[in-house]
């Protein structure tokens, strides 16, 4: 096939994609978006081989806690500038509330982990994975405290602090690029903590729930919102298991706890346990709504991809990393369907003001 063949082939698919997407303006849009896609640190053309083998990684069970930290440092800086255009800049669920758009919901979710606290403008708080920041200038705007966030990924670091200075927060809210099972911080040094959705990623949540004991003050508070099985889930329902181990390797997971281990890890390193609740459970409205999208509208962006791609505006194996979120959206929404997982088991705990030994 010669040189002018392979030009009007992409072309013509090109033209069909700018009709489909709404006559070219659209489709214009769409192409400036997916070119802005950045993946952090890795180069566009190792792209498709980070891919690679982040995905091999995934699908072994073995793995040392040193090459989980690496491994979902390459995830996000895969999927952070996807997920910042997918969800915006709070990279969580929320239960929908009547009356309330996503967006005010979102705010809400992030707000009760304020109140939760008791957290005030003299405190400082944790944020313990805190992505590009979205919860935390939330926070900070809500509550005045000073927010002090650790992500594992330098981009999301970039990302955050941008961010930050642009909502004029940058003097309430501070990033700081580390592992948090190894935090850069002194022993009781903060006068609170919460994470949302992030401790999932730890091999042993032991570890993690640890190393938050161990920076608070006594008497402050810790409240997670976890990424859990429930009482629902049957190990032996093979579809159930398919479910889950789609949700693990689509989001870095070594592997998902169950509801009933939170508490007992969180008891096991020293905390009292104040409160549990599966905040996706009714009265809450649910939250895996926006996830089911027509099965055209998921069509109409792999083409474009695809298409954007073999043109070269995007990177090699920025297909197959679509194709790895649209399959974690498909299995992250049957969990929620099927009521086996939830992304917003909450779980408040208190550090006694008499340390105990763990």
């Amino acid at each position: 096939m010669d040189t002018i063949t392979i030009v009007s082939i992409t072309s013509l698919l090109a033209g069909i994609l700018y009709w489909l997407f709404g006559m070219g303006r659209a489709a214009e849009q769409t192409k400036r978006r997916a070119a802005d896609v950045s993946f952090g640190s890795i180069n566009s053309e190792k792209v498709k081989d980070k891919y690679n083998q982040y995905s091999k990684f995934f699908r072994h069970l073995d793995q040392k806690p040193e090459q989980v930290a690496d491994f979902v440092n390459v995830f996000y800086d895969l999927i952070t500038d996807m997920y910042e255009y997918l969800w915006g800049q709070s990279f969580h669920f929320s239960p929908s509330i009547k009356g309330k758009t996503r967006l005010e919901s979102t705010r809400i979710h992030e707000e009760m982990l304020a109140d939760l606290m008791g957290a005030n403008s003299s405190q400082k708080i944790l944020d313990v994975g805190c992505g590009v920041g979205g919860p935390m200038r939330a926070i900070a705007a809500y509550s005045g405290s000073h927010i002090v966030g650790i992500t594992i990924n330098e981009y999301q670091v970039t990302r955050a602090k941008a961010y930050n200075e642009k909502a004029g927060l940058d003097e309430h809210c501070e990033v700081v690029c580390g592992n948090f099972l190894k935090m850069p911080f002194e022993d009781e040094s903060f006068d609170g903590a919460y994470s949302i959705e992030a401790t999932c990623h730890a091999p042993k949540l032991e570890d993690v729930y640890r190393e938050i004991f161990r920076v608070l003050k006594p008497g402050s508070m810790y409240v997670s919102y976890e990424w859990v099985t429930t009482e629902l889930y049957n190990s032996e329902d093979p579809e159930h298991v398919e479910i889950i181990h789609g949700i693990e390797i689509g989001n870095a997971l070594p592997r998902l706890r169950r509801y009933s281990d939170i508490a007992e890890v969180a008891k096991r390193v020293g905390f009292e346990v104040v409160k549990e609740k599966d905040l996706a459970k009714p009265p809450a409205g649910v939250w895996w709504s926006r996830l089911r999208k027509t099965k055209f509208s998921n069509w109409k962006k792999r083409m474009m991809v695809m298409v954007l791609e073999k043109l070269g505006f995007v990177a090699k194996g920025t297909g197959e990393v679509q194709e790895m979120l649209l399959r974690t959206i498909h299995h992250l929404a049957r969990g929620g369907e099927t009521g086996i997982f939830t992304p917003m088991h909450m779980i408040l705990c208190r550090k006694p003001e008499k340390q105990q030994q763990a």
